[in-house]
Formats: C-alpha cells, sequence, structure tokens
C-alpha cells in the first residue's frame, strides 16, 4: 500500500519531477489545445464528457479511445511542443512549487527534470527555478521515460534507492517501476487521483507543501 504522504520517506539524493501536470498547471491549457491537434492529425476529438473516463485511463487506453496510432505520435508530440512554446506565458506553475523546489535543493537534494516536452519549453516555464536542476532529460516519447532515468541517475551518479520520480500519470509510474526506482505520485495532474492512488505509489503527496516536510526526511543541508 501507498506511503502516506505524512510519513518520512527514505533519504534520498536525486528527486526526478515529470512537468505537465506535477510542477506546471498545464492541463486547461491541454483542454484548449488538443481538439484543434485532433482535426489536424484526425483523431477523435475529446468532449467535456469525455475528460474524466480519460483521466481514470492508461496512456494506452487514451490512445486507443481517441484513435491515434503509434505512427502518429512523433508528428504530434512535435505539434504539441510548438504550441505549448506560444502558450509559455499563459502556463503557470502550481502554486508553492517554486518554494518547494527551493527548499528541496536547500536541504542537499538533486533536483532532475525529465519530460515528454523539450528542454527548451521546460526551462522557459521553469523561469529562475530552472537553475535548481542538476540535469535535464527531455524530448522522452510517451513510453519512453524509464531510459531517461536511467540515463539521469547514471550521469548524477545516484543509485536507484536514493532516486525517486515525483508524477500524475500512470506511465510515469510505469516508467520509474521499469527503471527500479520509487515513485511519488501527485493528486492534482492529469490523471485522476484515485485511479493513480490504485496503483499504489510509494508515497502519495496530497498537496505541494507536503513535498518538502516528506523528501527532505533525513537529508543534509547544503553548506553556504
Amino acid at each position: 500500500m501507498a506511503a502516506s504522504s505524512t510519513a518520512s520517506g527514505p533519504p534520498y539524493s536525486l528527486v526526478i519531477f515529470d512537468l505537465d501536470g506535477t510542477l506546471a498547471d498545464s492541463f486547461p491549457w491541454f483542454q484548449r489545445t488538443v481538439n484543434a491537434v485532433a482535426r489536424e492529425f484526425a483523431f477523435r476529438q475529446v468532449a467535456p464528457d469525455d475528460i474524466d473516463d480519460l483521466r481514470r485511463a492508461g496512456t494506452g487506453e487514451i490512445l486507443k479511445q481517441l484513435g491515434v496510432p503509434p505512427w502518429k505520435l512523433p508528428r504530434i508530440a512535435k505539434r504539441m511542443r510548438a504550441l505549448k512554446r506560444e502558450a509559455i506565458g499563459h502556463i503557470p506553475l502550481f502554486s508553492g512549487v517554486p518554494q518547494m523546489l527551493k527548499t528541496l535543493r536547500g536541504s542537499g537534494l538533486r533536483l532532475a527534470l525529465v519530460s515528454s516536452d523539450c528542454e527548451t519549453n521546460a526551462k522557459a516555464q521553469l523561469g529562475e527555478c530552472a537553475l535548481l536542476f542538476s540535469e535535464f532529460d527531455c524530448g522522452a516519447s510517451l513510453f519512453g521515460k524509464a531510459a531517461k532515468f536511467r540515463r539521469v541517475m547514471r550521469r548524477a551518479g545516484v543509485l536507484p534507492a536514493r532516486t525517486i520520480a515525483i508524477g500524475d500519470e500512470e506511465r510515469d509510474l510505469a516508467a520509474a517501476r521499469e527503471a527500479g526506482i520509487p515513485f511519488g505520485g501527485v493528486a492534482w495532474g492529469y490523471s485522476d487521483p484515485a485511479a493513480l492512488r490504485m496503483r499504489e505509489p510509494d508515497i502519495w503527496f496530497e498537496r505541494v507543501c507536503d513535498m518538502a516536510q516528506t523528501l527532505c526526511a533525513g537529508s543534509r543541508p547544503i553548506a553556504p
């Protein structure tokens, strides 16, 4: 069973974050944008009544329901990145994220970002907070995050047991499991929180502010 967000976690050294739905509140933008992309690439549009069912589904099931063949995914992803680049200024970070990241970094934890978005978009989205991250591995395919998790750990020189991935979707959890690292799920992202929690993440975060309390347990501050 997943740990409570109030329980003290192990002393992690490396925290790998997802971006969209975890740090950045991009789901409203996605809802406004997805049907224009659906018309452009000829897949099924998303009706308002579809949203809840899609949020409860895994990534493969979402693609099946929308009628998106795998060969179209790279082109769709490229188009979505371009559209997001134009809208970055209107996609905020979740409330409390900048302070949470500063607290984690100040406690001695290394921060990394693994995202399906491109690094240019990610750094623009994070703004000054991008300076808090020591590793970026972006442009992941929908099912390619596990390899990026492993690469980030190798570059950082941190073992899987000292690493945690944090995300808001079933595919983030699946990638963490494949890479052999713990996973922290968040209650405020793209996936329905009840559906994600049923998959038993190792740690569950109800609020952004819970992260610092849990992840900093046992960590040592960076010397000034």
